[in-house]
């Protein structure tokens, strides 16, 4: 009994981390009350996201602070943007059921529309979280890498709608749980996707930079030879 309840136990851990994803949902909610300020929070909530994928513990409240104001310009304007975008393909989809002559087209350019949003947004406040970068960057970046690993993506959203189906529209009493828990849980989600992603990404380039390195050294050394051969020949 005693090692049920001790510091290593998994269910010590598992309460652990309960108790912080419940902290951080509830710090998303309160700085995501303006609406305009909800990408913030969310860039916020990412970047003690990712360190839990990392296993690195820490505490909740202050490093989210911390974030939600480094980020307030650049996660709100990311998140004023998804907002638009999100309430274009709304009424596309509405145009899409109301009219008979256009109604086809409207779908056509709404499932577009809603595919690019979605390849473009979902890492795209991971990214903002863990990398210093244009808003425009930002967005180009989680295009590329939903191209890249799209299958994977794929199953990401695939996993995150059953997320959203189990807490908000199975039963009532699983919404409470749903408001209390499931945004983190979706960003939580996703954060393991992507820090997968960046792991990845991080090591081709450190690749791509030692292999530079190479051929810059053999390059110089070609020149330092060529020298010496001409020293040799005068």
């Amino acid at each position: 009994m005693s090692k049920l309840f001790s510091l290593d136990s998994g269910l010590y851990k598992f309460m652990s981390r309960l108790f912080d994803m419940l902290k951080l949902n509830a710090m998303w909610l309160l700085c995501s009350i303006p609406i305009v300020t909800i990408g913030a929070a969310t860039t916020a909530a990412y970047t003690i996201t990712l360190k839990m994928v990392d296993e690195e513990e820490g505490y909740i409240a202050g490093p989210f602070l911390k974030e939600f104001k480094a980020n307030l310009f650049k996660g709100s304007a990311l998140g004023i943007i998804q907002l638009i975008a999100m309430f274009a393909i709304s009424l596309d989809f509405q145009l899409a059921r109301a009219s008979e002559k256009y109604g086809t087209f409207c779908l056509v350019m709404g499932i577009i529309a809603t595919t690019m949003t979605v390849t473009h947004f979902i890492y795209a406040y991971p990214l903002l979280a863990r990398y210093e970068n244009s808003i425009i960057n930002t967005l180009r970046n989680s295009h590329s890498i939903s191209v890249k690993y799209l299958p994977k993506t794929i199953f990401l959203v695939v996993t995150l709608f059953i997320e959203y189906l189990l807490f908000y529209q199975m039963h009532w009493t699983l919404l409470f749980f749903g408001i209390i828990i499931g945004p983190a849980c979706l960003i939580l989600t996703i954060s393991g996707f992507a820090r997968q992603f960046f792991r990845n990404i991080e090591r081709e380039n450190e690749l791509i930079e030692e292999e530079a390195k190479m051929n810059k050294a053999k390059e110089r050394e070609g020149k330092w030879k060529e020298a010496f051969d001409d020293d040799e020949d005068k």
